[in-house]
């Protein structure tokens, strides 16, 4: 069900670091205006969100709400004291954030409905406060994945009808195949001989960087392979640290934080992203697909929801080098079910992760937020 008045949504973030979650708000906030909806940003003045959104064209307010502190509680607090009239909901995104908009709502003259995203799988507590802020505090829940709501649902007994499972959306117009050859000449990638491996995320430890390293090294001497490691973050000298004690300085490639993504999934023979972390659904994923890049991965958080096992790609268990070095040598050395897989890679993500479709739920998650929904079950 869509909305047929124009809603005035207020996006709130509370962390200063850079990934899909930030990625995803942006795009959200960004389609959600195109079709005519009022948007705004609130985040700390110090985190990258801000000055993405600022470029945007995105209305960003910046508050020092990076902490959950008395003083960043104020702040949220008057800032929502003085425009709570000009928005008809909150949609918070991280657990600071989440908590500042509920409290500061328990003061306000006229509170605003809370729509909590949930990005990632990590578990949340059972306290008492905890349990407040979720089934009191936010009027709804949406998760990026379907077992995520699951999770939420057995682990803490949330009511499955007040949350919807929403997959990030991605824009089909820029994440597309396009002509391989031409966009390693362009890129500067070896495309005589070598068989490119990709990865693409923030450079911390629970993506599975390590691993992949040392999966990598399991079948080193075999088929000629190049890793081109896309993404920085702060565990950037760790993992050069680990190419030089495995001796691979020569194959794998970093190239840092990139704009153009979709050029640099097209230059990839497959796309491997072994996270053992908290995750949903991984963007740089669905992004692998929509170019026809066949993807192994790990059963973290919602990703089974994305990879098909032999489908669209390989699952193998978090941490288990052998297993991924096994998955790795299998489709460098199959042609053939590589094509297939990345075939069926594109055909799946064209179904299930086209950008309206996201933006069409978020609409109806936020009419729910409005009209309420009976907590009774």
């Amino acid at each position: 069900m869509k909305m047929r008045n124009n809603l005035r949504i207020l996006h709130t973030e509370s962390s200063c670091g850079w990934g899909g979650q930030e990625i995803r708000i942006l795009n959200e906030a960004a389609g959600f205006i195109a079709r005519g909806h009022q948007v705004e940003l609130v985040c700390s003045p110090d985190s990258e969100i801000a000055s993405a959104a600022e470029r945007l064209n995105i209305p960003v307010h910046k508050l020092p709400i990076e902490k959950k502190t008395l003083s960043a509680l104020r702040a949220m607090r008057k800032w929502l004291s003085n425009n709570q009239f000009r928005f008809d909901l909150i949609n918070t995104h991280s657990s600071t954030d989440s908590w500042l908009c509920a409290l500061a709502n328990l003061t306000l003259s006229a509170s605003l409905p809370i729509v909590r995203t949930r990005h990632v799988s990590t578990p949340v507590n059972s306290s008492f406060t905890t349990k407040w802020l979720y089934r009191s505090a936010t009027k709804h829940i949406v998760t990026t994945g379907e077992r995520l709501r699951q999770q939420l649902a057995k682990q803490n007994g949330f009511v499955l009808k007040r949350m919807t499972s929403i997959p990030t959306g991605v824009d089909f117009k820029v994440f597309h195949p396009l002509e391989k050859s031409e966009c390693r000449h362009k890129l500067g990638i070896s495309d005589v001989g070598q068989f490119t491996i990709g990865i693409v995320a923030t450079l911390r430890s629970w993506k599975g960087h390590t691993d992949l390293f040392d999966a990598l090294a399991i079948i080193n001497g075999g088929i000629p392979w190049q890793l081109v490691v896309v993404g920085d973050g702060p565990y950037e000298e760790t993992l050069h640290k680990k190419v030089t004690s495995l001796n691979l300085e020569g194959q794998i490639k970093f190239v840092g934080r990139q704009s153009n993504v979709a050029e640099w999934l097209n230059t990839f023979d497959l796309f491997c992203l072994p996270s053992y972390g908290e995750e949903g659904v991984p963007q740089s994923i669905m992004q692998a697909m929509s170019c026809g890049v066949p993807v192994i991965s790990t059963p973290i958080g919602s990703i089974s929801e994305a990879v098909l096992d032999g489908e669209t790609g390989i699952l193998v268990p978090a941490r288990d080098t052998a297993r991924l070095a096994d998955a790795l040598y299998k489709l460098m050395n199959d042609d053939g079910l590589r094509e297939r897989m990345g075939q069926a890679s594109l055909k799946y993500a064209r179904q299930t992760f086209d950008m309206n479709v996201m933006l069409d739920k978020m609409e109806h998650a936020f009419y729910q937020a409005l009209v309420g929904v009976k907590n009774d079950e």
